[in-house]
């Protein structure tokens, strides 16, 4: 085992001598003093505090270590692994990059296979430089791995980190023993979920793998075949702790297949009942809600769970109507047995910070599927209730919680956002009546449970803004969703459905997309419970999409998705994102964060005082005052006699005075300022004659340019003239052909053969999909029937056993008869469809 210690350095020490040397000081008073010493370090220079990470087992010092910019670090200098099956790469987004939040950053290498420590600095020593500490930490795993790693994610507190492939999930304990390699660490790694997700005998398949936001422990998994397990892996790596079947279509009613394949999922925030809910994408777009999901052993507020406790007691029983009593009751029966220290009354904040959940289910219900969630109406019954489904099927999925609203953003294959925020708050749902099936130890306490999860069959009836809370508070309707926008990010046709998105660390309002032409940021600028409580009544703003990085290099087929992404922030509001592309070169961008949410009046003022500006500032050479010359002297009256008046007279010596000073105001001032003002602009004239002379040089340098390229631009001109008439001569002979004349679709039969590429395209691989995974219950059932039989339950239930078998054996087969007599008609209709198109398309 290996141990690391931080070594924190200040200017000066946290604690004097006497408060650490004496012996009738309280140790807590102690602590007081150094924490109030350590505010008053990073007060005064919040950047002097250093960290050095060293380990025991033969680790470099700190002087050995070489801060590098992180584009610029050795690791990603190697030659990538390149994808040798890169068609079925596509259907997985990769990211090889993780990060602990805090302060070490982590690479996986496909062409060496092993994974990158990487020490960063954020921030230091400029406060946009983004350092990383040279050579890395190599950690390696104790097994050999058999799937090439699509995608790397660590937990909470940065302990481990799970490796997912197409054909493998692992997760490897970071902290492990150094071996006799330099700069090396062996790693313990495990395989999670090998009997469910990678059997030979099954084609099971994880669509999405993720950490419980409120776990070290705990990972979620999404699969093929409409399950959502909670894996534990303190305790069992094969076994899932929680088994969620999804039924979002209730038994025997009619519903297209999309609905019942699921796509991605994902955990809500610290918010009032989303911090037990998950939200689940089916590839129709319909999203779906499991509430309450609470890993074992997981950790929460105890203020969150108190509120939620108080309100279902205020709410719920104080409700004049029945069903609300009921649901509240389920509620708060259920957050007393699984949170005790609610119901103890010496029990209080100060003594408990936190709440760790107990084992605990409903023994008579199972958690409902919410859903799907509708579009909530302004009081005008319409069909904006059901909002027009984008192009394509729905790929990605992403909670992002904004202060006081829950936003859900749903990814299309065609390349565009749906925007939507919950209009309302969540609430748990139970099914009564539907037992879960539990697994007890030997002290009854409950170590795994598995239920299923149906749709209930509540009112469909448009909801409306304007209703009381009496008329949805705690009466089991699903959550309406408020459609914010419809973001179109403009991808090429022919560009992949590969799409991701990651919210800012720093702007929660800041959403990254990751697809294959780059990333872009979409920026929300209206909330609409944020706005409210903050006062404003600001008018519905459509977000701003800004692309940050593209991968296009003039064809959509030249452009590849990258290899990771990362988000990263420090404490002083700084952000950075960090790219790698397929062929192993990062990228580091800086993001600006100040000016991100300032309304649109400021940037007009701005372009307003940007212009006016330089009309203030274009100033003449020489005054028009100058131009215009001196003033016209206007003699003093004088006599008749004035020629026989003496010079050295009186009246003679008045007159020369007054010619003198009218010459001196009008002459010599003005000779004054035409030399004070020439003096002044020497150095403006000068500037603006090497302006002139500089922009002549270029005028002269492009010129020659031109006369060199005239050549080229002629030959390119006659070669796209002969182009041209060729393209002429190949138009007219093609409009001979009895196919040019076909006369176009029409609006409704473009409609129909959309929605017939869409049934062949995804309904017919659902099929496939549920097909094999209901092949593959039926083979873990016998085996898990032949392994578990005992010989006493074989004494005393032989015959009932054989019966019951038979039974649900002649069940599974006529199901799965129904299921390929439904492909096969399914795949006949198709094929009708698509004949009837050829030959109206050939009549026509």
């Amino acid at each position: 085992m290996s141990a690391s210690f931080y070594l924190f350095d200040f200017s000066f020490p946290l604690l004097a001598p006497d408060w650490a040397h004496s012996q009738h000081r309280n140790p807590s008073h102690i602590f007081e003093k150094a924490i109030n010493n350590l505010h008053l370090v990073l007060r005064e220079n919040p950047r002097s505090m250093r960290y050095n990470f060293e380990e025991e087992d033969g680790g470099r010092q700190s002087e050995d270590v070489e801060w590098l910019p992180l584009q610029h670090h050795p690791v990603f200098s190697t030659l990538p692994d390149w994808d040798r099956d890169g068609d079925r790469a596509l259907t997985m987004p990769k990211n090889l990059l993780a990060w602990d939040g805090a302060s070490r950053l982590y690479f996986w290498d496909s062409y060496k296979t092993c994974l990158h420590r990487l020490s960063v600095r954020l921030g230091e020593p400029d406060p946009t430089s983004l350092l990383a500490a040279s050579p890395s930490k190599v950690l390696q795993a104790d097994v050999q791995l058999n799937s090439e790693v699509q995608r790397i994610s660590i937990n909470r507190n940065g302990s481990a980190l799970f490796l997912v492939g197409l054909d493998g999930l692992y997760v490897m304990y970071l902290y492990g023993r150094t071996s006799t390699k330099e700069n090396t660490i062996i790693c313990r790694t495990v395989l999670v979920g090998s009997d469910i997700y990678f059997d030979r005998n099954n084609s099971i398949r994880t669509l999405k793998v993720c950490w419980h936001p409120y776990s070290d422990t705990h990972l979620g998994i999404l699969s093929s075949d409409s399950v959502f397990r909670v894996f534990d892996l303190s305790s069992a790596l094969g076994q899932p702790e929680q088994e969620y079947y999804l039924q979002p279509v209730e038994p025997g009613s009619s519903h297209n297949a999309t609905a019942i394949c699921p796509v991605d999922f994902s955990f809500g925030g610290d918010h009032m009942w989303d911090r037990f809910t998950v939200f689940i994408l089916f590839s129709d777009g319909s999203v779906y809600i499991l509430c309450p999901v609470v890993p074992f052993g997981s950790v929460y507020k105890w203020e969150s769970v108190l509120e939620l406790y108080s309100d279902a007691h205020i709410f719920g029983l104080k409700s004049a109507n029945s069903k609300a009593v009921k649901n509240s009751n389920l509620a708060i029966s259920w957050l007393g047995a699984t949170f005790p220290e609610l119901t103890r009354k010496e029990v209080h904040a100060e003594n408990a910070a936190v709440l760790r959940a107990q084992s605990y289910a409903l023994f008579d219900a199972s958690v409902s599927l919410q859903g799907p969630l509708r579009k909530v109406s302004h009081g005008v019954e319409d069909d904006s209730v059901h909002p027009p489904v984008c192009e394509g099927r729905a790929v990605s999925f992403l909670y992002d919680l904004v202060s006081k609203d829950s936003i859900l953003v749903t990814a299309w294959s065609r390349g565009k956002l749906q925007i939507d925020a919950l209009a309302d708050e969540v609430q748990p749902v139970w099914k009564v009546g539907s037992p879960p099936r539990v697994c007890l130890d030997s002290t009854d306490s409950i170590v795994g449970l598995a239920m299923i999860c149906e749709s209930l069959s509540s009112d469909t009836s448009i909801l409306k803004l304007d209703l009381p809370q009496d008329h949805t508070l705690w009466l089991g309707h699903p959550p309406p969703l408020l459609r914010l926008a419809i973001v179109d990010l403009a991808l090429p046709r022919r560009s992949s459905s590969v799409l991701s998105m990651f919210v800012d660390p720093i702007i929660s309002e800041r959403i990254y997309c990751l697809h294959e032409g780059g990333v872009d940021s979409v920026v929300l600028h209206f909330l609409p419970f944020t706005n409210q409580t903050r006062g404003k009544e600001d008018m519905m703003r459509s977000p701003s999409v800004h692309p940050v990085l593209s991968t296009f290099q003039g064809e959509a087929s030249s452009a590849t998705p990258l290899s990771g992404f990362l988000a990263l922030s420090d404490s002083f509001g700084d952000s950075w994102i960090v790219g790698l592309t397929p062929s192993n070169e990062c990228i580091v961008v800086e993001m600006e964060t100040w000016n991100t949410l300032l309304p649109p009046i400021i940037d007009k003022v701005e372009k307003l005082i940007g212009a006016e500006v330089p009309k203030d500032t274009d100033s003449t050479i020489i005054s028009k005052e100058l131009l215009a010359g001196p003033r016209v002297v206007l003699l003093p009256p004088s006599s008749p006699h004035l020629r026989s008046v003496a010079a050295d007279s009186i009246e003679g010596r008045s007159t020369l005075h007054q010619y003198f000073k009218l010459f001196h105001e009008n002459y010599v001032e003005y000779a004054h300022k035409v030399y004070f003002e020439l003096q002044h602009h020497a150095p403006h004239v000068k500037k603006i004659i090497d302006d002139q002379h500089s922009r002549l040089c270029k005028a002269q340098q492009k010129i020659l340019e031109v006369e060199r390229k005239q050549e080229k631009i002629e030959d390119r001109v006659e070669h796209a003239v002969l182009f041209h008439g060729e393209l002429e001569e190949r138009l007219q002979s093609l409009r001979h052909l009895p196919a040019a004349h076909k006369r176009s679709l029409s609006k409704a039969e473009r409609e129909f053969k959309s929605e017939l590429d869409r049934f062949r395209g995804v309904e017919l691989d659902a099929l496939r999909s549920s097909i094999e995974a209901v092949n593959a219950r039926l083979k873990r059932y016998t085996h898990s029937l032949q392994a578990n039989r005992s010989n006493e339950e074989r004494q005393v239930s032989v015959r009932r056993i054989r019966h019951v078998e038979e039974n649900e054996m002649s069940l599974l087969k006529a199901s799965l008869e129904k299921l390929s007599v439904v492909n096969s008609e399914n795949a006949k209709k198709v094929k009708v469809v698509e004949s009837a198109l050829k030959g109206r398309e050939i009549g026509t």
